[in-house]
């Protein structure tokens, strides 16, 4: 029902320019440390707090006109529902908007957030939304947030107003004065005395504003401490990542089987076969040695030539397995052989050093990756030209590999490319192919460098 997903990422949970130093760990416990409160820190938080009513209005505008009309129209041909789930993804952006505001006031990521992927298609793929409980947070939080920040907000507004009385001796002078007018200070005390006023006003703004860091950073802890509550669900992100491993371990040791009946399969075909043959021949060229030594020479000749045919067959299928040049010389040095035994014309971009080594487990996904698109496209394609492109990325070695042929593949289950994707995720690896019909085919894999 639902595809594999990173647990880890928040969508527009990150930023730029957001410290990936502070970022927490897998393994690690607890949340990140807070911002500590100070005038480095007011500017940020001003910049969180001070949109922040706007933006709940309009999320809270928005989700509950979505909710009620789409509960509203379920009767009519269940139109309701498909205004459900578009409410839903509206308030995901609204949650992904506040991860990125909170990751850029605190200086690191808010996460984990674990959404589902539904794969499935029509109604059932709309279920699957439904279904998923961190749109129901999301959505919970869009409604919440509202009334905390119409507290925060106003609070805000005042206090920091209310530190711009320092600035009450430069305009004092200018307020109209009257008999009647009574200031702070004389209701409070009966000093009717311009001196005495502004020294109280101003005394006040400088209380307001000595602890403006303070009051400001606790009233955007409030509301950061609401989005990592709702926002975040570490508990689900750890589930599925467990999931998905699981998975990922019983497609490998899948994909492993998968290569060993091949082998065995090409062994018994090719191989085996010849050295059958091989002893046969032998055999008949002894028996003739003594009596008709010359009618022995074909047979020891052709004995001699099943030898090389074997040989041959087993270094291509060595080469499958674990090749030399790979364990010797490292990937580009592999991958170069590799595009020179294809028979359509290969264009290979390595964009790595030639004594750059990678960890093995990557070295060989990424060959077994190129290994077998050629071989798809000598076999299937009917391509005139290949190209394949091979660089590191934010520790990610991408693989690509694209022909002109004549398109139509997929990672359908039964076929190559479904055991290669099943090869790639015991590496964490992502397998995606581009293969309209009559327009060529592209498969590009991902693979983190732990």
């Amino acid at each position: 029902m639902y595809g594999p997903t990173d647990p880890h990422i928040s969508d527009g949970s990150w930023a730029p320019g957001v410290d990936a130093s502070t970022d927490r760990r897998p393994g690690q416990m607890g949340r990140p440390r807070r911002p500590r409160a100070g005038w480095g820190q007011v500017g940020r938080d001003l910049l969180y707090l001070l949109p922040g009513l706007p933006i709940a209005i309009g999320s809270f505008v928005t989700l509950m006109t979505g909710f009620w009309l789409g509960i509203g129209l379920i009767p009519l041909a269940l139109l309701g529902i498909v205004i459900l789930m578009m409410t839903l993804l509206t308030a995901r952006g609204f949650a992904a908007a506040e991860r990125s505001r909170v990751g850029i006031m605190e200086g690191h990521r808010v996460w984990p957030a674990h959404y589902r992927t539904p794969n499935a298609a029509g109604f059932s793929r709309i279920a699957g939304y439904l279904r998923d409980p961190q749109l129901w947070r999301d959505f919970l939080h869009g409604l919440l947030i509202l009334p905390i920040r119409c507290f925060t907000w106003s609070f805000t507004i005042a206090w920091s107003a209310a530190s711009l009385m320092v600035t009450y001796p430069l305009w004092a002078w200018s307020l109209p004065q009257s008999d009647d007018d009574e200031s702070l200070v004389e209701l409070i005390t009966g000093w009717d005395s311009f001196i005495a006023d502004v020294v109280f006003q101003t005394t006040l703004g400088v209380i307001f504003l000595v602890t403006l860091p303070y009051v400001i950073r606790a009233l955007a802890t409030i509301e950061a401490s609401l989005a990592w509550a709702i926002l975040t669900n570490e508990h689900a992100a750890w589930r599925a990542r467990a999931e998905e491993l699981t998975r990922s371990r019983q497609a490998v040791v899948q994909a492993e089987a998968d290569t060993l009946r091949r082998v065995e399969r090409d062994i018994h075909d090719g191989p085996q076969q010849r050295l059958v043959r091989l002893t046969m021949d032998l055999q008949s060229a002894q028996r003739r040695l003594g009596d008709d030594p010359e009618a022995a020479a074909p047979l020891v000749e052709g004995a001699l030539q099943q030898t090389q045919e074997a040989l041959t067959e087993l270094r291509a299928l060595s080469r499958g397995i674990a090749p030399p040049i790979l364990t010797d010389r490292g990937l580009p040095a592999a991958l170069a052989a590799a595009a020179g035994r294809c028979p359509i014309p290969t264009t290979l971009d390595v964009d790595l050093a030639d004594e750059e080594r990678l960890p093995t487990a990557v070295e060989n996904a990424a060959y077994f990756v190129v290994t077998e698109a050629l071989t798809n496209v000598a076999k299937h394609s009917e391509a005139s030209s290949c190209e394949v492109n091979v660089f590191i990325a934010s520790r990610v070695l991408c693989v690509r590999v694209a022909d002109n042929g004549r398109g139509g593949a997929h990672l359908g289950k039964g076929h190559g490319l479904a055991g290669l994707a099943d090869r790639l995720a015991g590496v964490d690896g992502q397998l995606s192919v581009d293969s309209p019909p009559a327009g060529g085919t592209v498969i590009t894999a991902d693979i983190p460098i732990r």
